[in-house]
C-alpha cells in the first residue's frame, strides 16, 4: 500500500505528510498510514516531547538513541514522528501524550484513540 491517495486523515480529508525530512511512518515515506503489515498501527503524527520520549523509553521503545544501521537519527523534543496509536493512547492515559497533527493522523487511529483525546492535543493546522 504505497498509494497515499487512499489514506484519509481523522477528518476524512486526504492525509498530509507528517514530516518531510525524517523518514517516519511504517512505509518510511513521511506519512502516518498503515496497512496489513503494520501490526503497530503507526498512524498518529506526533510532535514529540522530552516527557513522551522518556515515557516511551521506560516502556522499552528508545526513540532517542540513534541507530545508523536502520537510518534512524534518534529523536529530540519538537521532532515529528508517526507513533503507534496504542502507544499514544497509553501516553495519554499516563498524562504525557505529545501533541498531534490531526491533518497528518490517519483516520484509522480513531479505532483506538477517541477523537476528543486527539483534539485536546492538536497543534494548529499550519504549525510546523
Amino acid at each position: 500500500m504505497n498509494d497515499t491517495t487512499v489514506a484519509k486523515n481523522v477528518f476524512g480529508d486526504p492525509l498530509t505528510p507528517c514530516c518531510g525530512i525524517t523518514r517516519t511512518g511504517f512505509w518510511r515515506d513521511g506519512f502516518c498510514r498503515t496497512g496489513p503489515q503494520d501490526v503497530g498501527r503507526h498512524v498518529v503524527c506526533a510532535v514529540v516531547t522530552d516527557a513522551f520520549l522518556e515515557f516511551s523509553r521506560s516502556r522499552g521503545n528508545d526513540l532517542v538513541t540513534p541507530m545508523p544501521q536502520y537510518d534512524f537519527p534518534g529523536l529530540s523534543a519538537g521532532d515529528r514522528w508517526c507513533l503507534c496509536a496504542g502507544r499514544w493512547l497509553e501516553a495519554y492515559q499516563a498524562g504525557c501524550a505529545p501533541n498531534v497533527d490531526l491533518e497528518a493522523t490517519e483516520k484509522s487511529a480513531l479505532e483506538i484513540v477517541p477523537l476528543a483525546a486527539l483534539q485536546a492535543h492538536a497543534i494548529a493546522p499550519d504549525a510546523n
